[in-house]
C-alpha cells in the first residue's frame, strides 16, 4: 500500500503521520525534529512551558531540521497560559498549532491573523463541524484507545467514517495507532493521516527518564486503567500506586497550587504528577499511555520506527 501525503493548509508532510504532543516534556524539540525529519509532522508539547522555554524548543527544532520539516505545537486548551503559549509559537513562525484538552473559538482567530494553521482535537460529528465552521485548517479525531485526557468513549475507527462524511478539511486520526498495519487500517476507514503518541512516547528521541521507558514495556493490558484528571476529563494511565490512589479518591493535594488550568477539581496536582513521571518516578508519577502500549517491546530510534512502520505498509495490499 502507498501512503499518500498530508496536506494541511499549504503543508505538504511526505509521510501522513503526525506525532503526538505529550506533555509535560517528553514532545520536546529531539523528538519533533526526528519526526519532522523524516517527512512526518513533528510536535512540541507546550503545556507546562513558560513562554522563554518554548521559544527556545521551537529554535531548537528548526536547527536539528536545518529549517526542514514541519514542526507545531500542541497546548492544552485546558491550561491558564494556552493563549499566550499559542501566540508565543506563532511569534516564533510555528508551523502549525494542535489543541486538545478542551476547545477554544479564540484559537481561530489568532491562527487567521497570521496564517498560522490551528487543527483542533474533536471527538464528534458536531465539534468537527463547528471546527470546520471556524476556519480549523485540519482536524484530529481521537478515540478511546489514546492515552492522555479522552473526550469520548468510542473508538476513533468508529468515529473516522461520519466525521470524514460531514467535513471537507483533512482528517486525522489518532488513538491506539502503533503499527503500520494501524495505519494502514485508519487510511482504508478514509482519513488522510494519523497521530501517534505512544509509539514515540517509547523512542530514543522522547524526553522521558529510561525509568519511565522501562516502565512502558513492562505495561500489560490489565495494567492499563482510567483516571478522573482535574481537568474534569477521564485520563488513560498506566496502573501504578499513585494512579491506584487517584481511583480511590486518596492521591495527595499540593500544598501550594500554581494556577495552571483554567478550571481545576483540585484532586491532585497534574502538572507535578506528570513532570514525576517524565522524570523517571513511576511510583508516585502520573504514567499517561494509550490503549495498546502492551504491543511496543522495543525503545526505538525515530528512524528505525519510521523504517519498520513504512516497511508494514508497503506490504499491505
Amino acid at each position: 500500500m502507498k501512503l499518500p501525503e498530508l496536506k494541511i493548509g499549504d503543508l505538504v508532510a511526505r509521510v501522513p503521520i503526525i506525532q503526538g504532543g505529550m506533555a509535560i516534556r517528553l514532545s520536546t524539540a529531539r523528538l519533533a525534529a526526528a519526526v519532522a525529519s523524516e517527512g512526518g509532522i513533528g510536535i512540541i508539547a507546550a503545556s507546562g512551558m513558560t513562554f522563554d522555554e518554548l521559544r527556545r524548543e521551537i529554535r531548537l527544532a528548526r536547527k536539528l531540521t536545518q529549517g526542514n520539516g514541519i514542526i507545531g505545537i500542541n497546548a492544552m486548551v485546558a491550561a491558564r497560559q494556552f493563549a499566550g503559549l499559542v501566540k508565543t509559537a506563532i511569534e516564533e513562525g510555528i508551523d502549525l498549532i494542535i489543541a486538545g484538552a478542551g476547545f477554544s473559538r479564540d484559537m481561530f482567530g489568532l491562527g487567521k491573523a497570521s496564517g498560522t494553521p490551528i487543527v483542533p482535537i474533536v471527538s464528534s460529528v458536531k465539534l468537527a463541524k463547528i471546527s470546520e465552521g471556524l476556519g480549523a485548517s485540519a482536524i484530529v479525531v481521537e478515540g478511546k484507545e489514546a492515552g492522555g485526557h479522552l473526550g469520548t468513549d468510542q473508538s476513533m475507527r468508529t468515529l473516522i467514517p461520519d466525521i470524514k462524511r460531514a467535513v471537507n478539511i483533512p482528517v486525522i486520526g489518532a488513538g491506539g495507532v502503533i503499527t503500520g498495519r494501524d495505519i494502514a487500517e485508519v487510511i482504508k476507514l478514509g482519513a488522510d493521516g494519523v497521530q501517534m503518541g505512544t509509539r514515540f512516547a517509547a523512542s530514543e528521541e522522547a524526553n522521558g527518564a529510561p525509568a519511565l521507558k522501562e516502565y512502558y514495556l513492562k505495561a500489560k493490558p490489565e495494567d492499563v486503567v482510567l483516571i478522573d484528571s482535574p481537568v474534569g476529563l477521564p485520563g488513560r494511565a498506566v496502573r501504578n500506586p499513585f494512579a491506584e490512589k487517584i481511583n480511590e479518591g486518596n492521591a495527595p493535594t499540593p500544598d501550594v497550587c500554581d494556577a495552571c488550568l483554567k478550571h481545576c477539581k483540585q484532586n491532585f496536582c497534574i502538572i507535578k504528577a506528570l513532570i514525576r513521571a517524565q522524570q523517571g518516578d513511576v511510583e508516585t508519577g502520573l504514567v499517561f499511555t494509550g490503549e495498546y502500549i502492551h504491543k511496543i517491546d522495543e525503545i526505538l530510534p525515530v528512524k528505525e520506527i519510521f523504517a519498520r512502520l513504512l516497511k508494514e505498509v508497503d506490504e499491505i495490499n
